[in-house]
């Protein structure tokens, strides 16, 4: 048998979709690209009824503002895609599923420019001539007056600048100038673009690393110049609503049920939900409202054993260590970096049961500062996660 701590990550090149699941430790996942990114009270309830029936009872909101599913069997699957199909929350194939990939801010109105573009996105994606982008590319609409997803992972960018709405490049800091009535149909150019000129390769390809290699240049007409990000989120109120965290990410379904009674539901990408209306939220288990806690400095993936790939637990360690420093910290079970696939200021990457190498200013694949450091030495030595090389 080979020795799984000496093999690198597997990387698969695509993400879990519903009808397409991906199989993880703790069985498969199953992720629900809810229509722009909202879930009513309703829909909420009925989600965690089918997830406490036909999977583990956890549920995850990833860093593209999708609910996972966690714990589903290949017996439980099909009755749990026929629950959410009359939930309005399954695509008519898996094509059609992998090509609407779509995060959407969660400040967006009826009506308004980010809710005209996102349905003619979905529509446009659903469409049979629809470009066939690989699994991990994706959309980003965020046409409100600040931008707020520009962290947010996603190949081509519909946002706002002082003169109006562009279409970007992943990548780029310039865009095409469009209108509301012409962001989809423009995005859509653009993903024909990336697949005209090479951007896939063996089935995979992303936009920003496209762009740069030496050879590809967008064209003329992406001249716009993008704004800067911002804005960051903490819980409490917010635009629309209430902000609560989740710890890592997850839920439980009583967590869920709980919402659920409470509001609608906006999913966001910073492991965060927005409670349509609400001014507050009751005291709840795995819920994240105080806007100072240490835990929304950290973050951490699945880890051992829920993740086949994970060499090491990873939240007991994030959670231990969340109070020594104000950084943030990324604990995480490969050097795949799931959690968070960009540098972070202070990263441990598993590799070998309940030890990390320490990463300052890198990926969870970048060059460690300390190498083979146990979890019983990090906490006994909390000081080395501030030091710099």
């Amino acid at each position: 048998m080979s020795d799984p701590v000496n093999q690198g990550p597997i990387i698969q090149g695509w993400c879990p979709g519903a009808l397409r699941p991906m199989q993880s430790g703790d069985g498969l996942v199953v992720r629900v690209r809810a229509p722009l990114g909202r879930l009513s009270q309703t829909q909420a309830a009925q989600i965690a009824d089918l997830a406490q029936t036909y999977g583990d009872g956890l549920l995850d909101v990833s860093n593209r503002g999708n609910l996972q599913i966690r714990g589903v069997t290949e017996a439980s699957h099909a009755p749990l895609i026929d629950g959410l199909r009359m939930l309005n929350m399954i695509d008519q194939d898996v094509a059609r599923e992998t090509r609407r990939n779509i995060v959407l801010t969660p400040f967006w109105r009826h009506g308004d420019d980010s809710h005209r573009v996102a349905t003619d996105l979905m529509l446009a994606l659903a469409a049979e001539d629809a470009p066939a982008t690989p699994g991990k590319f994706g959309y980003a609409i965020d046409c409100g007056a600040d931008p707020v997803l520009q962290d947010t992972p996603a190949d081509i960018r519909i946002e706002r600048t002082p003169h109006g709405l562009i279409v970007r490049a992943d990548g780029s800091t310039k865009g095409l100038p469009v209108t509301a009535d012409s962001a989809a149909e423009a995005a859509l150019t653009l993903a024909r673009w990336f697949l005209d000129t090479g951007g896939v390769k063996d089935g995979r390809g992303r936009m920003a690393r496209h762009l740069a290699k030496p050879d590809v240049q967008l064209p003329d007409s992406h001249c716009a110049p993008m704004l800067p990000n911002q804005l960051a989120f903490a819980p409490g109120k917010a635009c629309q609503g209430f902000m609560v965290a989740l710890e890592f990410g997850q839920m439980t379904t009583d967590t869920l049920r709980t919402l659920a009674q409470t509001a609608a539901i906006r999913l966001t990408p910073w492991r965060m939900v927005l409670l349509e209306g609400a001014s507050s939220i009751p005291a709840t288990e795995g819920l994240i409202t105080d806007p100072f806690s240490p835990l929304l400095h950290v973050t951490a993936c699945t880890g051992a054993p829920g993740c086949p790939q994970a060499l090491s637990e990873t939240r007991p360690t994030a959670r231990a260590l969340a109070f020594y420093t104000q950084a943030l910290l990324h604990v995480s079970g490969c050097a795949k970096g799931c959690a968070h696939p960009t540098a972070a200021p202070v990263t441990l990457t598993a590799t070998a049961p309940e030890t990390f190498d320490l990463i300052v200013g890198g990926t969870a694949a970048s060059h460690p500062t300390r190498t083979g450091l146990s979890s019983q030495t990090l906490l006994a030595r909390p000081e080395l996660l501030n030091e710099r090389p």
